[in-house]
């Protein structure tokens, strides 16, 4: 009985694993995702109406429009690479906001649905409109990428035995908030992600680059530069 049990698990696991998979654009890799992109979009829009109404929003417009500026045009690149590549049914999932926060933190971020989050502290890094496109090019390809949908899917299997998202919700909250944290860079739990990081960082670097070059010259006069990676 023990063995049957064992063996009916299997079976249920490699269906998951086939019907489970998406690919991940340009490279053509396949990865792990079951969670419905509903589901994914809906927490999505919750935890990213959270995080604004409990950060203060940056008062520098000058800052402030930079980073939405920059943004517009890399939604209209991502749109652009949509409309080219068969994948136009995909706007519909997208809601793009862009918001700058005030944080000494050097991070940026791209939820599901187009969500983006720039802190004040990668400004002094990123330097220009240039600099700031290189770095939402490369947040926006892991959305686009569904890595965050990635991580998540393999976290729920490792650590609850592949309990659905809405399940593990409802059932250990806290917990299920920290791996969605850790998944789209908002948590410290950086062990959790150390097998996908370097990988998920190369699909980024080679999508983001993608979209910056469909950019052309920006405010600052400077043009990229793009390459077969």
């Amino acid at each position: 009985m023990k063995h049957a049990k064992i063996y009916l698990a299997l079976i249920v696991s490699i269906a998951l694993l086939t019907l489970s998979c998406t690919t991940v654009p340009v490279t053509g890799r396949r990865q792990l995702n079951f969670i419905p992109a509903n589901t994914m979009l809906s927490m999505s829009y919750q935890q990213y109406s959270q995080f604004i109404k409990s950060n203060k929003l940056s008062t520098d417009q000058t800052k402030t429009r930079q980073v939405t500026d920059v943004g517009r045009k890399i939604q209209r690149a991502v749109e652009q690479y949509f409309s080219e590549n068969g994948m136009a049914d995909r706007k519909k999932d997208y809601d793009w906001e862009f918001n700058l926060v005030k944080s000494k933190d050097v991070n940026a971020w791209c939820m599901p649905g187009g969500k983006v989050v720039f802190y004040t502290g990668i400004l002094p890094y990123t330097r220009n409109e240039d600099g700031v496109a290189v770095v939402m090019g490369h947040e926006i390809a892991h959305a686009v990428a569904a890595h965050g949908n990635e991580r998540m899917s393999h976290m729920l299997a490792v650590q609850f035995g592949g309990l659905a998202l809405s399940v593990a919700l409802a059932q250990r909250p806290g917990e299920t908030q920290g791996l969605w944290m850790a998944a789209f860079g908002l948590g410290a739990q950086v062990g959790l992600l150390l097998p996908f990081s370097r990988l998920h960082e190369y699909e980024a670097d080679r999508l983001g680059l993608t979209f910056i070059g469909k950019l052309g010259k920006l405010g600052t006069g400077s043009h990229f530069i793009t390459y077969d990676m």
